[in-house]
């Protein structure tokens, strides 16, 4: 799978008082990447849960803070499929200023019923064919 990227801005609102960045601020930023690959993937998660009841919650997640970003830097969030299993996905992701990584992550998501909030399983039509099982 390749490598997708999303553009994010630091506002004041992602930042301490000393204008670096909050660190849970950069989870966000990782949560719109993903939502955004999701979307250049045809998936509308809206209509996906009222269709199937289904969506997909963090079970796992990875950090590592390598250096800080500041208040209006220009940051890239990346976006790369690891692995797919059944009922679950793991992610590969960066966020980079310019050709500096900022943070590496990587994130397990799993797909739930989300009326019963239980395991169940991607539907094996969702993705394109270049997201095999693993």
């Amino acid at each position: 799978m390749s490598l997708f990227s999303w553009p994010v801005r630091v506002y004041w609102e992602d930042t301490d008082a000393g204008g670096v960045v909050y660190h849970a601020s950069y989870v966000r930023f990782m949560e719109r990447g993903r939502t955004e690959w999701l979307r250049a993937q045809g998936i509308d998660q809206m209509t996906f849960r009222e269709s199937t009841s289904l969506g997909f919650v963090v079970r796992e997640m990875h950090l590592d803070f390598l250096r800080a970003a500041r208040l209006d830097d220009e940051l890239l969030v990346t976006v790369a499929v690891k692995e797919r299993r059944s009922a679950s996905m793991l992610f590969g992701q960066e966020i980079v200023r310019g050709d500096t990584t900022v943070l590496r992550a990587t994130v397990r998501v799993a797909c739930v019923n989300l009326d019963t909030m239980r395991p169940a399983q991607i539907p094996a039509d969702l993705f394109a064919p270049e997201l095999p099982l693993t």
